[in-house]
This record gives structure tokens, C-alpha cells and sequence, in this order.
């Protein structure tokens, strides 16, 4: 390589060099930026996990302490009390409440409240259909046959959780309307049905023997 060439490199490597300088001390704080700004959102998102862990074991501690009042009038006193910040602690406050209200013969005010849940639809569906099911169950006194019978079936088409505990209300309301017929098809059904608990079972079938039925579905008892 000849001088000439050899301080050709030289001058163009300063000016690169020129170059980098100007570029660091003109957009360097960018660089900056962007590492302070991982570094915060690392130290952003422990925090907001530590704060998140904190909630959810203060909701536990409200929840068990709770429940461990002497009756269930106490406990529905609690549970009201007891503040829940995130959904699902809520729901599952909700929940526990509609147990105590049960339990103290508060049926109205805890179908008013699964009705609540069941009408949310911020909530995941699962839990709303759960509501409404709830819901159904207490109204066997203050709703009418008909109702009762639209909501379950609504159930039994759109939850496939709750299909066949819906399938087995159904038959309890035709027994209702005496239409006994079409309750003893219904149950043979759910004697059949993979997704029937044992229990769903054994209950479908000592009502088709009170029905006059075969356990076996071979027609009236007796047959």
C-alpha cells in the first residue's frame, strides 16, 4: 500500500470515527432511554407482581376470617364487609355469600344476588350460567312453571357443564305439570347419558320407578 493510499484509510477512518462521536453525543441519550426505560419496566413489573401477590393473600386472610365467624348470619355480615379489588376475589365472595344467605333462610336475597352475577357480563360465562342455574333452583316458589322451564332449557342448549343438571330440573317440572310421560322419556335419557354423574343416575331412576316405570327403560314397572 503506498502512502498516499495509506493516508487516504487514515483520514477516512477519522472521519468515521468524527462521524460516531457526532452521532453518540447528538442521539445518545435515545440509547439511554431505552435502557432505562427496560430496566424500570423489570423493576415496574416485579413490583406490580409483589403488589398483586400482596392483594390476593390479604383477600385469603378477609375470606378465611370470614368464614371462621360463629354462624352463618356472622359470616354474611363478614363477607359484605370484606373488601374484594380484583373480579374473580369478588365472585368468589359473592358466591360464598349466596352459600350463608342459603343457610339462614335468606333465599330472596341470595337469588337477588346470583341474579346479579348472572346479568354481569364482565363475568366469564361459565360462572354466569353457574348464577343463573342458582338462581333458577331458589325461584321453584316464586317463579312459574313456564319460566322455570324457558331457563332451564336455555341451560341445557348453551352449557354443556350443566346440561344434564338442567335435563333432570326439566323432568322434575313436567312431574310438576303432570305430564309424566314425557318426564319417564326424559329421564330414560339421562339414565343413558355418558356425561350423568352416578348420583344423576340412581336419581333418574328411583323417579322412574315412582313414576310407574321400568329402571330397566322396558316400559311400566312390573312389565
Amino acid at each position: 500500500m503506498s502512502q498516499s493510499e495509506s493516508f487516504i484509510e487514515e483520514v477516512t477512518e477519522e472521519v468515521r470515527r468524527d462521524r460516531l462521536y457526532g452521532l453518540m453525543r447528538r442521539y445518545g441519550w435515545i440509547a439511554v432511554l431505552v435502557v432505562l426505560a427496560l430496566v424500570g419496566g423489570a423493576a415496574w413489573n416485579e413490583w406490580r407482581k409483589a403488589q398483586d401477590a400482596a392483594a390476593a393473600q390479604a383477600t385469603g386472610d378477609a375470606l378465611i376470617a370470614a368464614l371462621e365467624a360463629d354462624d352463618s348470619a356472622a359470616r354474611v355480615t363478614a363477607l359484605r364487609e370484606m373488601e374484594a379489588a380484583a373480579a374473580g376475589a369478588r365472585l368468589t365472595r359473592d358466591f360464598l355469600t349466596v352459600s350463608e344467605l342459603i343457610e339462614t333462610g335468606a333465599t330472596d336475597e341470595a337469588r337477588t344476588l346470583l341474579e346479579g352475577i348472572a346479568a354481569d357480563g364482565q363475568i366469564d360465562p361459565v360462572y354466569r350460567q353457574l348464577a343463573g342455574f342458582k338462581a333458577l333452583l331458589l325461584s321453584s316458589g316464586e317463579t312459574s312453571l313456564a319460566d322455570r322451564r324457558i331457563g332451564f332449557e336455555g341451560i341445557a342448549q348453551t352449557s354443556p357443564m350443566l346440561r344434564v343438571a338442567a335435563e333432570e330440573q326439566l323432568a322434575l317440572i313436567e312431574i310438576e305439570e303432570g305430564n309424566t310421560a314425557a318426564a319417564l322419556t326424559r329421564l330414560e335419557r339421562l339414565q343413558s347419558d355418558a356425561e350423568a354423574t352416578a348420583g344423576l343416575r340412581q336419581r333418574a331412576s328411583q323417579l322412574i320407578v315412582a313414576l310407574g316405570g321400568s329402571p330397566d327403560g322396558t316400559g311400566t314397572a312390573g312389565n
